[in-house]
């Protein structure tokens, strides 16, 4: 199979990529390197990497007409900065019209688009179902993805979107876990937020996204454990995985009034169809990251929410 994965080099993109080679699929990826990194894919047999953004119209043409994907797996997201309203639209609504347009033209059988928790807004319920209303207000990110999520749909093509709790695992720079690691490691102030999150490690969710790129169901699913931890849990498990011993107990801080207290989303749709819901246990998904960090570093990390200090200790979803 020929699948073209837009983010390719980016956290969740390069496991797919990995994957999808692994089992003998032609795969061709593009990416900015914004947020991705170059030492996340290793160049290979079946494997094209292009140096790139999907807003540039003429390339991505050329990329389509030359490749004739019969999947896209549709990772690409501006997330690094809060108030880049501009960015965000370019990347997150343009860039995603911009694949679907190919799409339709070039005859991609399906697409597969990731969207975040963050389109519902407040939850109104607990755990958060797929008839949730979506209400995309609290974040840049949120809106312009919701608005990639509606071209996919209108597009007339075979769809999956998977709207994700928050993945982890190694090669992920964004959110609580790498935040946590690149300060402890740094000998810099830590506090937690109080909030609770869903958890989910990578590599439980390419065993889905194989599925779907295979073929298997149609419409919005949850890629969810079905179970919230606080953020201090998370915290607490960085610092076990770490081997250190805090000196005095981390300082838990009130949410942000863009941050949901809770945000569980039910998985109930993806068990009946993928057969599967994540289920590698935290500790574990986390020793296993920060094994991941240490040996290849960070250097950087994001987060799309704003921080009210400029050193944040916890920046998720």
């Amino acid at each position: 199979m020929r699948v073209f994965i837009t983010g390719g080099s980016g956290f969740i993109g390069s496991h797919i990529a990995d994957r999808l080679i692994a089992r003998g699929d032609e795969v061709m990826v593009i990416d900015n390197y914004e947020t991705g990194r170059r030492d996340n894919l290793t160049p290979q047999d079946r494997l094209t990497i292009i140096e790139g953004s999907i807003n540039d119209v003429a390339l991505m043409e050329k990329l389509f007409d030359d490749f004739q994907p019969e999947v896209v797996v549709h990772a690409a997201a501006s997330y690094k900065d809060p108030d880049n309203y501009i960015g965000d639209a370019e990347t997150n609504v343009k860039g995603t019209a911009v694949v679907v347009k190919n799409s339709q033209r070039t005859n991609v059988k399906r697409i597969i688009y990731f969207q975040t928790a963050l389109c519902y807004g407040v939850p109104q319920e607990q755990p958060i179902t797929l008839n949730h209303p979506i209400n995309p207000d609290a974040t840049s990110y949120a809106i312009s993805k919701t608005g990639g999520e509606l071209y996919v749909k209108m597009s007339g093509i075979d769809y999956v979107v998977f709207r994700l709790a928050n993945a982890y695992g190694p090669r992920n720079v964004s959110g609580p876990l790498p935040t946590f690691y690149h300060r402890l490691t740094n000998d810099k102030p830590c506090f937690v937020m109080d909030t609770r999150r869903d958890f989910i490690y990578v590599t439980d969710l390419v065993d889905i996204v194989e599925q779907a790129v295979d073929g298997k169901g149609d419409g919005a699913f949850h890629i969810s454990s079905g179970k919230d931890f606080s953020i201090k849990e998370l915290f607490d498990s960085t610092v076990k995985a770490l081997g250190i011993t805090m000196k005095e107990e981390v300082e838990v801080r009130p949410r942000h009034e863009d941050d949901a207290a809770t945000i569980l989303l039910c998985p109930n749709r993806t068990k009946e169809v993928y057969g599967m819901i994540p289920a590698t246990p935290l500790d574990e998904g986390i020793e296993r990251t920060i094994n991941y960090y240490r040996e290849f570093g960070i250097q950087e990390t994001y987060t799309h929410l704003r921080q009210p200090d400029k050193e944040p200790a916890h920046a998720g979803k």
